[in-house]
């Protein structure tokens, strides 16, 4: 079983809704869950913004965060994801935002990514560098990783 399907499953068994706040991935995360049947019980709403002004305007990420730290930073995806969940109907909700290249910078290389995991007051955040695999590479393993962390919490 995927491991999407088995979110899907899992959070129906809980009675649990997911939201989603993509960057990097552009939707992957969400696509992968609702392609599973029986998604629509699950899956609250996805929202890809891939711009600083949309993750401003539609997750309340502030501008001074992003000033400070850049789009590609932990405190971001920690702003994504208690914006994702603050405005969804949904018990858990997922943030990414990283590079998947090509390019990067010496302080933020391709292949880094950025998570967050909210739910109800508490949010975490990690990083992961996957290097330079290249942008499709990249994009995959970090809806992968997006999907294992939602299955962990489930």
């Amino acid at each position: 079983m995927s491991l999407a399907a088995q979110i899907i499953e899992k959070a129906s068994k809980s009675g649990l809704n997911i939201t989603t706040a993509e960057s990097c991935t552009g939707g992957m995360v969400a696509a992968a869950l609702t392609d599973v049947p029986g998604a629509s019980a699950v899956v609250e709403r996805g929202v890809v913004t891939y711009s600083n002004a949309a993750k401003t305007e539609m997750l309340g990420v502030a501008p001074k965060t992003l000033a400070a730290h850049g789009a590609v930073s932990e405190e971001v995806a920690a702003e994504m994801a208690a914006g994702a969940l603050a405005r969804a109907r949904a018990g858990l909700a997922v943030s990414i935002t990283g590079i998947a290249g090509p390019g990067g910078s010496e302080h933020k290389p391709e292949g880094r990514v950025c998570f967050g995991l909210a739910q109800g007051e508490h949010v975490e955040t990690h990083t992961v560098e996957f290097g330079p695999l290249g942008r499709s590479a990249v994009r995959t393993a970090a809806r992968d990783h997006a999907l294992t962390l939602l299955l962990g919490r489930l």
